[in-house]
């Protein structure tokens, strides 16, 4: 198993998950070619991805989705609303599904989750596989019970961590924006993803990373020491940690099932 976020921020987000035989991403929010150099920083050809999964129409998430599905003849697994409204242009293999309703990828189980993001139908993903799971949900205004109750259990954790909110209070932004990114239908701050975390972590957890900083409302040092605090009262072996940032790869989550 291997997870990796290639980008992640207000400017575009992607997030490589490798299980077995099988590559996917969740997302492609740069140009096609900075996904493709992304990729190459980590040794995988594009050619060889075997599926996209988008979790929301914004252009964040969605940029590339449609010039790499083209260019590599790519599934592209969403929504209905959600192919819809993101205007991806001509598309030879489109795979709807029924947020909530799991559905497979060669050898994955794939659940779609909703969660509270102001999109048409926005949601997370639950990837299972013979070597565990693996939880994605990186915009989400407030994490609600389901949320949290479909994330149990998994080996590996990609959260939003997505503003510090007393940097949001005194940011530049206009007040009206500043409400809507910590409305219940905005994004999640670092407080807010370290109580998600805290009721998700169990003796089966072997890596987190905090997902969708803003570059302008949060500081990877502050997201880092609020997340480490919460594994660090965990009495267990701590997991991975790792701040994804929108400029570069993060380090990858490379394990074996034990």
């Amino acid at each position: 198993m291997r997870v990796c976020l290639l980008a992640s921020g207000s400017k575009g987000n992607a997030v490589f998950i490798e299980s077995g035989d099988s590559r996917i991403l969740i997302d492609a929010g740069l140009s096609a070619r900075e996904i493709e150099r992304r990729l190459a920083v980590i040794g995988v050809e594009p050619a060889d991805l075997h599926a996209i999964l988008v979790t929301h129409e914004h252009h964040d998430h969605v940029g590339a989705v449609g010039p790499l599905a083209r260019r590599y003849r790519l599934p592209v697994c969403l929504h209905p609303r959600t192919h819809a409204a993101a205007k991806l242009g001509r598309l030879d293999d489109i795979r709807e599904f029924d947020t909530g309703s799991a559905f497979l990828l060669r050898g994955l189980q794939v659940t779609p989750f909703p969660v509270t993001h102001d999109a048409v139908e926005t949601v997370g993903f639950v990837i299972e596989s013979p070597a565990g799971r693996i939880g994605v949900a990186t915009d989400l205004g407030i994490a609600t019970r389901l949320v949290a109750d479909c994330l149990q259990g998994c080996r590996v954790l990609v959260l939003e961590s997505n503003h510090d909110e007393a940097m949001l209070r005194d940011s530049p932004y206009p007040w009206h924006l500043k409400q809507r990114i910590a409305g219940r239908h905005g994004h999640l701050s670092n407080t807010a993803a370290g109580d998600l975390l805290t009721g998700l972590l169990w003796e089966g957890t072997e890596a987190v990373f905090l997902a969708h900083l803003s570059e302008t409302n949060n500081d990877p040092q502050l997201a880092h020491r609020s997340a480490r605090v919460i594994l660090d009262r965990q009495n267990r072996c701590a997991p991975q940690l790792v701040v994804g940032t929108q400029s570069s790869v993060s380090s990858c989550f490379d394990g074996r099932k034990t």
